[in-house]
């Protein structure tokens, strides 16, 4: 599911730049656009998650109205946003201890985009 997990070295990622990175995949949109409209964005850890958080936020909801306009798998709606929740943990907990990782085509589109390091 994860691929080139990596530690972070400790002076790019102190506690706050883990709890920030935590809380962008936890509360979604909201944390994401603070660390990136804000002086946090020169934080390499805390942008890099803040990037990659945000771009899977925004597919996640993109993916849950279009499955929610199908009607036949619509009903499949509350499992997905389940299965996305645990996932958006997942990802929290590893950035918390202080992990870059890849999220399977989002690092790719953010890095294609400029957004992330190569």
């Amino acid at each position: 599911m994860l691929m080139n997990i990596r530690k972070a070295p400790a002076e790019e990622a102190g506690d706050q730049d883990r709890l920030m990175a935590l809380l962008a995949y936890i509360i979604g949109i909201i944390v994401p656009l603070i660390i990136l409209l804000t002086d946090m964005k020169n934080r390499p850890f805390q942008k890099y998650h803040a990037v990659q958080a945000l771009i899977a936020d925004v597919a996640l909801i993109l993916l849950i109205f279009v499955v929610g306009l199908i009607p036949i798998i619509g009903c499949i709606t509350p499992l997905l946003s389940l299965a996305a929740l645990v996932l958006f943990i997942y990802w929290g907990i590893q950035a918390y201890q202080g992990n870059y990782f890849e999220i399977p085509m989002v690092t790719a589109f953010a890095r294609q985009q400029g957004w992330l390091p190569q």
